[in-house]
């Protein structure tokens, strides 16, 4: 089995990969920034930078090298950032969280997808703040280009990151509508970890701070997570164990489901937003992309 990650060096992708090298016969490709990272012996790490399109096209071309006419059976988009700085861009000068969250995976996709074994697996993270039903945050309209080049009204913070993890879902929901046409029986799963505790996206804390959320902050935050559930903190092991379970087929979503949510540590397979269901922002989103990453609409 080959299996190719990006946000698999910490946090709940780092979990997840703790359950794919257990397995025999399974080669994992990790991409990540940097090097001396420490994965797990079966793993090879290879470069790649979200930030930038071209590290991303680099780092598809490598994977392609390495594989030959191997197919990639399990695809798992799950890096994510939340960038403090409104201004800060990409390489190419796109909004750095929309740039990394959503457009580089975006094109990783689209350059993965020719070379996805048939029955395949493409799991995309996403997240509940995409639904301003659950979050107030969550986004009411979608803007591509707004994202992309934002300005003093654009979406801020949490508001900006909730419109990238949106974005997402509305990708999943593109590849999952390619899969059916072309018939390639390519599975596509959005996957909703809920609020999780010691990830990136938490920001770093002191031990002081650890301290405080094992002790006050969790155990407020689940009595208050029976009555608003979204504020329920899970455990990154859970997180991560069931990102391994989807990718893997231990756990199967109804035939018509392509969302899959963990609200209060429990997996459910509620319908999206409304506006991820809307089918004409889903298709404004992948020509908007496509033109960004320079690629057609359509292979």
């Amino acid at each position: 089995m080959i299996i190719v990650m990006t946000g698999a060096t910490s946090g709940i992708g780092a979990e997840a990969l703790k359950h794919f090298v257990k397995l025999p016969d399974t080669k994992v490709y990790v991409g990540a920034r940097g090097s001396g990272r420490i994965v797990p012996e079966g793993t090879d790490v290879l470069p790649l930078d979200l930030s930038s399109l071209r590290s991303v096209r680099s780092f598809a071309d490598n994977i392609k090298q390495r594989l030959g006419e191997t197919k990639i059976d399990v695809l798992i988009l799950n890096a994510a950032i939340r960038a403090t700085d409104h201004d800060q861009r990409s390489e190419e000068g796109f909004q750095l969280t929309f740039a990394t969250n959503h457009l580089s995976h975006y094109l990783l996709a689209r350059l993965f997808l020719p070379i996805m074994a048939e029955g395949g697996k493409i799991v995309i993270t996403t997240s509940d703040t995409h639904d301003p039903a659950i979050v107030p945050f969550g986004p009411k309209t979608l803007n591509p280009e707004e994202l992309a080049y934002p300005n003093e009204n654009s979406p801020k913070g949490m508001r900006l990151y909730a419109a990238t993890k949106l974005c997402n879902l509305l990708t999943a929901r593109s590849l999952s509508a390619i899969s059916f046409e072309d018939k390639s029986n390519i599975r596509m799963i959005a996957f909703n970890p809920g609020l999780t505790g010691d990830t990136s996206l938490m920001g770093k804390q002191s031990a002081f701070m650890k301290v405080m959320v094992a002790v006050l902050i969790r155990p407020l935050f689940y009595i208050v997570s029976m009555f608003i559930p979204f504020l329920f903190v899970g455990r990154v092991e859970r997180a991560g164990e069931t990102l391994a379970a989807l990718a893997l087929g231990k756990v199967t979503l109804p035939t018509d489901k392509i969302y899959a949510s963990l609200v209060r540590g429990r997996l459910t397979f509620p319908d999206p937003s409304q506006l991820a269901q809307n089918n004409d922002v889903r298709d404004l989103l992948w020509k908007k992309s496509a033109k960004m990453v320079d690629l057609p609409e359509s292979e």
